[in-house]
């Protein structure tokens, strides 16, 4: 189950079509009896949590909180009780997304689908830290984000 806060409540979004790709990404990875919980929030909160967990004192579109930080790409999550179905929890700054979507002239709903399959791959194992996981991470990214279009 996806489970959204929106504590931003001002960026315009289909909160509905955001939740149907949530869920279709779980499903396609073979997750789709598990909770995401996702918060939407803005810069400042998204950089306090950086700060917090990653020393890192700004803010960015991302963050990703595994509940099973050890899983590898690819590992399948073998779940031993009904708590063990859970691929943890993404926070997303809509205010830091809406500064990129004005740049790269995006709607909000096309870059959080980018940032869902990113944020949910981050959540099953994979990494961009080698050039080797980076390849392997983009490939998947794409591969879900062709999936996501095709309705």
């Amino acid at each position: 189950m996806v489970n959204i806060n929106n504590e931003e409540c001002i960026t315009a979004l289909s909160m509905e079509q955001f939740e149907k790709d949530a869920q279709k990404i779980l499903t396609l990875m073979g997750y789709e009896d598990f909770d995401l919980g996702i918060l939407l929030t803005d810069n400042q909160a998204i950089q306090c949590f950086n700060r917090d967990f990653r020393s890192k004192d700004e803010p960015t579109d991302i963050l990703s909180f595994p509940f099973h930080p050890d899983l590898q790409a690819g590992q399948p999550i073998i779940a031993e009780t009904e708590d063990d179905k859970n691929i943890g929890d993404l926070i997303i700054s809509l205010e830091y997304i809406k500064e990129l979507c004005e740049q790269e002239n995006k709607t909000i709903n096309e870059h959080l689908r980018t940032l869902l399959c990113h944020g949910i791959c981050h959540l099953l194992g994979y990494d961009h830290y080698t050039e080797s996981t980076d390849k392997v991470m983009k490939e998947k990214e794409t591969w879900l984000a062709a999936k996501l279009v095709e309705e």
